[in-house]
């Protein structure tokens, strides 16, 4: 555990590319397999469950350390994390353990469905054996909390510098259904074969946000535009006869789909294809928000494949007859795809549509009117481009249209945790409703340190109350929040939830009084209604 502990720490208190993956190539080098397997699935977020919440955590520590309730709160607000403020205040070590992260995960699975005695003595047994930095983590995996700011991407790059297997390899060997507890370090890395697999996926290759002039592209001639859709992307596997579907977020949510299945049995060809999972119905494609109504929904009953209906919209082909056909032209690789639709001939696969354009211009208007189409804006590609993870950039550009922005004014604000709990990184939002502010939306910092810095001191000021880590304070600071869409809320009480909300701007040149209403929001509703 120790040599983990060390690890996160090293990651935790760097911000550089380069030093992140220095440290976890030094760890994958002094760790034993099993720690090894175990380190990167807690990168990956595959996380064991939790066993116990931290509400139980703080009761075992307050005994264990006699801190009184009000001393507790108090370290609480300054850590700002409450595992890292029990891994605080408990007291030293009286013994020392020597037991890998892998052995310590063991003993944390085991504990599932335990009586709380038994779960209480091997927490107190672990904080009495474990240093400071170790305690934290332990706490961590037991309440399911573990997390760490690290991309895949960091995470990859290092096991490839480590293995001396090529980056893209190692991203086909991290996806797929793989269980840590049952997976050894070479079966995942260094012997992983893909065929071995039938589900295993491909890595998903994304368009960038278009940041230049359109024109900059070059001759339209070269381009193919097609709507961007507001689905999930989703990755159809086809092969010796089974179905599997795979998210964009490396999930495997063929169960949650179940109504695609049927596309097994319209193919004899192994085959792999990219579109969007979206919803749809009378010929035509739905809000995502209905779509949204039965993502997370442990049980897909006939009322929502009846409510919810969806499609794949069927964008480009990475496998066919199973081989791998990634790095044919895009042109190629449509035209397989066009045969395999008819081939497949259901109505629940079906082709994207191109945009047909003759300039820029024109495609610009197209844009515009994205959202009729409940569609995002447009992807653009080049017709003879690869796809895999190593694509030149410049090939794929996403050329979204305008978010929406709303003026509001600030009315909480929260500190982070762990480096950041001596700074306010999460802000919540209010618009007018008649007389009152109504809170509707939550954003993270998008500002300069130096206004964080201005923010903190108006918060020292003008704090009206403390609810733990947050201050409610006076509503006098105004923002510019956009976002990509919004939908109706039960559960909020401004009745609304946007879509992606972030900072735009500070608005100092506006007053309180000048920010948006309710009914602006609901008026932006009724265009996606």
């Amino acid at each position: 555990m120790n040599k983990f502990a060390q690890l996160y720490r090293a990651l935790d208190q760097t911000t550089t590319t380069n030093s992140k993956i220095k440290a976890l190539v030094d760890y994958f080098e002094s760790a034993e397999d099993d720690d090894k397997v175990w380190a990167i699935a807690l990168l990956l977020e595959r996380r064991p469950k939790r066993i116990i919440t931290t509400a139980f955590l703080r009761k075992w520590s307050e005994e264990t350390s006699g801190f009184p309730y009000w001393l507790f709160e108090g370290c609480y607000k300054i850590v700002g994390d409450l595992t890292e403020t029990i891994s605080l205040i408990t007291p030293n070590p009286t013994s020392n353990s020597n037991r890998s992260l892998s052995e310590w995960i063991k003993i944390i699975m085991d504990l599932k469905g335990k009586e709380e005695i038994v779960i209480k003595e091997t927490t107190q047994n672990a904080w009495n054996s474990l240093d400071q930095d170790e305690r934290f983590l332990f706490n961590k995996l037991i309440t399911g909390g573990f997390r760490i700011r690290v991309s895949q991407k960091t995470v990859i790059n290092a096991i490839a510098k480590y293995s001396g297997i090529e980056e893209n390899k190692i991203t086909h060997r991290l996806m797929g259904n793989w269980d840590p507890v049952s997976t050894s370090f070479d079966e995942l890395v260094l012997n992983a074969n893909p065929t071995e697999d039938l589900s295993k996926p491909y890595p998903i290759f994304k368009a960038i946000p278009l940041d230049n002039e359109i024109a900059q592209l070059g001759d339209p001639v070269d381009w193919i535009a097609e709507r961007k859709w507001d689905g999930i992307k989703g990755q159809l596997i086809l092969r010796q006869g089974e179905y599997y579907l795979w998210s964009s977020g490396e999930d495997l949510v063929s169960e949650k789909f179940p109504e695609l299945e049927i596309l097994k049995n319209k193919i004899n060809n192994d085959v792999v294809i990219i579109g969007e999972i979206l919803p749809f119905k009378d010929d035509k494609i739905l809000n995502f928000n209905i779509l949204q109504s039965r993502i997370g929904k442990k049980n897909i009953t006939k009322k929502v494949l009846v409510d919810a209906p969806v499609i794949i919209l069927a964008s480009d082909l990475l496998e066919y007859k199973g081989e791998d056909i990634r790095d044919q032209p895009l042109i190629k690789r449509r035209e397989l795809l066009e045969l395999i639709i008819d081939e497949i001939s259901s109505d629940r696969l079906l082709l994207s549509d191109q945009v047909k354009f003759d300039s820029w211009d024109e495609l610009a208007i197209e844009r515009d009117n994205s959202r009729t189409y409940y569609s995002e804006g447009l992807s653009l590609k080049k017709k003879h481009s690869e796809y895999n993870t190593n694509c030149e950039k410049g090939d794929w550009w996403n050329w979204k249209v305008d978010p929406f922005t709303i003026d509001a004014v600030l009315i909480y604000v929260q500190r982070g945790t762990g480096q950041k709990s001596k700074t306010y990184t999460e802000f919540t939002f209010a618009v007018k409703h008649g007389e009152s502010l109504v809170p509707f939306t939550k954003a993270s910092s998008g500002l300069s340190e130096e206004e964080v810095e201005e923010i903190a001191l108006f918060v020292k000021k003008k704090t009206r109350e403390k609810f733990g880590p947050v201050r409610s304070i006076e509503p006098e600071l105004v923002f510019e929040i956009e976002f990509e869409g919004i939908a109706k809320s039960l559960r909020h009480k401004c009745g609304v939830v946007l879509r992606f909300p972030r900072i735009k701007r500070w608005r100092k040149d506006k007053l309180k009084e000048e920010i948006n209403t309710l009914g602006d929001l609901n008026e932006i509703l009724a265009r996606f209604e």
